[in-house]
């Protein structure tokens, strides 16, 4: 609400415009003179001896202060076009756009791609807010979040959650308004424990606390039922991404994201994963329903593509043991067609056990030139920048520099990611800084909390919108926050995800014309370092991001976004339309750039 001298200047401004624009500037001046006289190191007092008052009163009075600077500003150029938003209808609380599967069949797609994403068959926006569902809460902090969670909170219906058969999925018990992931006596945790260990025993190593040792540090586990596989994953301090195709009444990603989880929408109907070739130590699939032997093998040469040299495909479906023999468990009991499109691959059966079989992909990459395996062609070109592409039937990443033995690899890092690593580890302690007073002090609590208690979990799950080396990533890890980070490669800027991914980490490539393959709500903190200049050179627009952001950010969720003091502004207009708390924090450093640090309202109306 603007305050009485905004809107009398207003009025006078639009009917004596000689006289209220040299009263605007005016005004202007006194404004931007107070803030300057009035302005301290922010970003450093955060970290400095001043008391919480101190500092709350001081930003307090900035953000006034730049708050009646801007709406003067706004009024002098017409750019309030945000005047009023609004709450989107309920049937879009858990909208996740580009998959309409309606749109996609009057399109003509058929034979399962009218499930794919399409976002150039959908290209509406709509500016308002989408409402979390009516008995929607505030998740459980980490690690609690990751073993019972709130059922209000993700689409799920009675026959998903008792017709699953897989493992994966049947480790859930409903109680009241939670689910749980655990049970009493500790026999669902067991279950998923000797599977784990299972699958170390049939690769040859003594426990699956070997994996690390073995080289295995990230796992692509497809249709992962509701993540408890790769919850223990990640108690093994292996990165495990869940990706798995998208569901209009209810989801494995919704719910493995709920939990705390890396999860990503995606799935193999048409298009390539938006992942470079070599990517994986190990991909996984309990009975995740593909058909891993149709469209001529098509699917499995894309696990090969993704799948890194010496890294293991872990398969576990009652399907597959009946295409083996009913009698027999030994190495190369399958029979064909499975067979021959492995053995084309220049794949190893290692082992297999009643439903559970396990490849391992060559280390030699002129497996696939010496003409004994088969005939699959060796892709021409470069994949680097793949985005959504067709599936390809011919082999990848054989003449890369990455072709490495996952056994064999090294992890030392070159000078411009030590550099990148440096200033990422200071980044990151100003960050928690910056948040913790905001959150523990001068931040309302909800009503009923209790002060939180050390250590401050302030968030659980990142998306780095512009992720660079990975280095905001490699900070967290390094200062022991529990997090998780989906780093993210716009298009458009020079391809790292390579690096990314050999560094241990998830990611994938994305554009931000498009909305991000993920369902509402699924995120606690969103970072942006140099996005909005980037959308501004790709002629994206700022505004449709910025809901897109709205959109999968948990209500009470944090942005932090780095750029230059143009964009920032605009963007922190836009966003306190949007009914975000902003704050702009001037870095001290003589630089042009700013710090725009936001929270989301719990919006329900």
């Amino acid at each position: 609400m603007k305050s009485p001298l905004l809107n009398k200047l207003s009025k006078n401004f639009r009917s004596r415009p000689p006289f209220n624009w040299l009263l605007f500037c005016l005004v202007s001046v006194l404004v931007v003179i107070s803030l300057l006289g009035s302005s301290s190191s922010a970003f450093k007092s955060v970290t400095s001896s001043v008391k919480t008052d101190t500092y709350t009163n001081y930003r307090k009075l900035k953000e006034q202060a730049r708050s009646d600077y801007l709406e003067l500003k706004t009024l002098s150029v017409g750019e309030n076009q945000l005047k009023d938003v609004g709450v989107c209808a309920k049937e879009r609380e858990n909208y996740v756009p580009c998959y309409n599967a309606s749109a996609n069949i009057l399109a003509g797609l058929k034979d399962g791609e009218e499930l794919d994403r399409h976002c150039e068959l959908s290209r509406e926006h709509q500016y308002c807010l989408i409402r979390p569902p009516k008995d929607y809460k505030i998740p459980l902090s980490w690690p609690a979040g990751r073993d019972v969670i709130w059922s209000g909170n993700v689409k799920l219906t009675k026959d998903q959650f008792l017709s699953s058969g897989s493992i994966m999925k049947r480790l859930m018990l409903l109680e009241e308004n939670q689910i749980a992931f655990h049970s009493q006596d500790g026999m669902i945790v067991d279950d998923v424990k000797d599977y784990s260990h299972q699958i170390a025993e049939m690769i040859g190593f003594g426990s699956d606390t070997e994996f690390l040792q073995a080289g295995v540090r990230t796992v692509l586990d497809i249709g992962c039922g509701f993540g408890s596989f790769s919850a223990h994953l990640l108690s093994l301090n292996l990165m495990a991404l869940c990706v798995a195709a998208y569901g209009s009444s209810g989801s494995q990603v919704q719910v493995a994201l709920e939990r705390g989880l890396p999860a990503v929408i995606g799935n193999f109907i048409s298009t390539q994963l938006p992942f470079p070739s070599l990517a994986y130590d190990m991909i996984h699939c309990a009975q995740c329903g593909i058909i891993w032997d149709s469209k001529d093998g098509l699917f499995l040469i894309e696990i090969d593509r993704v799948l890194k040299p010496g890294g293991y495909f872990v398969l576990t479906s009652p399907t597959t043991r009946r295409q083996g023999s009913s009698t027999s468990a030994k190495k190369g009991s399958m029979s064909s067609p499975l067979e021959e499109f492995t053995k084309k691959l220049c794949w190893s059966l290692l082992e297999q056990q009643e439903e559970t079989f396990i490849w391992q992909k060559t280390v030699d990459s002129q497996c696939y030139t010496s003409g004994k395996q088969g005939t699959i062609p060796i892709c021409k070109g470069q994949d680097m920048q793949l985005y959504y592409q067709p599936l390809a039937h011919c082999i990848s990443g054989t003449g890369s520099d990455r072709w490495v033995p996952i056994h064999s690899r090294s992890d030392s890092m070159n000078s411009t990611e030590l550099k990148d690593s440096e200033f990422w580890k200071s980044a990151v302690r100003n960050y928690w800084s910056l948040l913790s007073p905001s959150i523990f002090s001068d931040h309302p609590k909800r009503p009923g909390d209790d002060d939180p208690l050390p250590p401050y979990n302030i968030v659980r799950s990142v998306l780095d919108m512009n992720a660079h080396y990975g280095g905001l990533n490699a900070a967290l890890l390094e200062a022991r926050k529990s997090v998780w980070v989906m780093n993210v490669v716009p298009l458009g800027v020079h391809n790292t995800l390579p690096l990314i991914l050999d560094r241990g980490f998830v990611g994938v490539l994305h554009n931000w014309c498009e909305a991000f393959p993920t369902y509402p709500r699924t995120y606690d903190l969103l970072h942006g370092n140099g996005l909005l200049s980037h959308l501004d050179s790709q002629g994206c627009s700022i505004v449709e991001v910025l809901f897109e952001m709205d959109r999968i950010l948990r209500p009470e969720g944090w942005i932090i976004l780095s750029d230059k003091l143009g964009p920032i502004e605009k963007v922190r207009t836009v966003a306190t339309q949007m009914r975000w708390e902003a704050r702009v924090i001037d870095l001290q450093d003589g630089s042009d750039q700013r710090l725009l640090v936001c929270q989301k309202s719990f919006v329900r109306k």
